[in-house]
């Protein structure tokens, strides 16, 4: 992806969310498009017309801290933001990174461990990308079957723009199709030279029109913290609450838990599903696929 191509389009979709009353600025009236003019933002940061209108169009040289720190502050940027907005206009150099699509990505084997001990928390790790590298068979159960899939389909993004059970499991699908557009948006940013990446961006692109748009408005998010609410095929409605953890030892990898409240509902049809995991080796398979142990009533909870 043309970073310089990012850049400009990264600063017209914030211009373009804001109102001039919002910066504390007269309305004269309608504009001919919406927003902030480029002049305006100029002047609210501190910098020339010429200066910004460069930058906007992806020509700005050794553009300071200080000024972008100015532009994120006018435009009201979230910390997602303004890291993304740091990596288009500072790019890293390509001579002191590697490039991303050839660097193996491996969860630890004693994280793999740990994660496995997690029986009655479904937890995975996620990459580069929004690859799944790494899952207990609760989050199998739970999520979807990743260890049946072939790796190149082991993708978040890919999971819930292209597989139709997402649609059914997530029960507010927009909300998580637009934080999942957020995530990968700020992966882009990192990491614009991974042919791999690229290639998803395309495929989702081509294939769904709902990433089509998300992936036009140009929002950023960092994946932290929040409550979903799943309807799984076998135990029905779960709220859980879930953690992200960037792991220390490779900041391109997080670690994903979901819990539920104690002694709620949830937390039933959460122990259930686990000790339907246990019973065999299919069991998380099964789970997934709405297939409940032989003697048992999935209704019946």
């Amino acid at each position: 992806m043309d970073q310089r191509t990012e850049l400009s389009e990264f600063l017209r979709s914030r211009r373009a969310r804001l109102r001039p009353q919002d910066v504390g600025l007269p309305d004269h009236g309608r504009r001919r498009v919406p927003g902030l003019r480029r002049e305006e933002l100029a002047q609210l940061a501190g910098v020339s017309v010429a200066y910004y209108i460069r930058l906007e169009q992806g020509r700005g040289q050794n553009v300071s801290a200080a000024v972008l720190d100015a532009i994120g502050n006018v435009l009201r940027l979230t910390g997602a933001e303004r890291d993304h907005l740091t990596h288009l206009a500072r790019p890293v150099s390509r001579r002191r990174r590697p490039a991303a699509g050839r660097r193996p990505q491996r969860v630890r084997p004693a994280l793999q461990q740990m994660i496995d001990t997690m029986d009655g928390m479904p937890t995975y790790v996620i990459g580069r990308r929004l690859d799944v590298i790494g899952w207990n068979r609760l989050a199998c159960a739970l999520l979807g079957d990743f260890a049946a899939l072939p790796p190149e389909r082991r993708n978040l993004a890919w999971h819930v723009f292209l597989d139709p059970a997402a649609r059914d499991l997530y029960e507010n699908w927009d909300a998580k199709a637009a934080d999942v557009v957020g995530y990968l948006r700020r992966d882009a940013g990192r990491n614009p030279d991974d042919p791999e990446l690229a290639s998803l961006i395309g495929e989702l692109s081509l294939k769904s029109v709902e990433f089509r748009k998300l992936w036009a408005a140009h929002d950023v998010q960092d994946k932290g913290f929040g409550v979903k609410t799943l309807n799984h095929p076998l135990v029905g409605r779960l709220t859980l609450a879930y953690e992200t953890l960037t792991l220390p030892a490779d900041p391109d990898q997080q670690l994903i838990t979901y819990h539920a409240e104690p002694s709620s509902s949830s937390a039933e049809s959460l122990r259930l599903l686990a000790s339907w995991t246990l019973e065999s080796p299919e069991g998380a398979r099964g789970a997934a696929q709405g297939v409940a142990p032989e003697g048992t009533d999935a209704a019946e909870r």
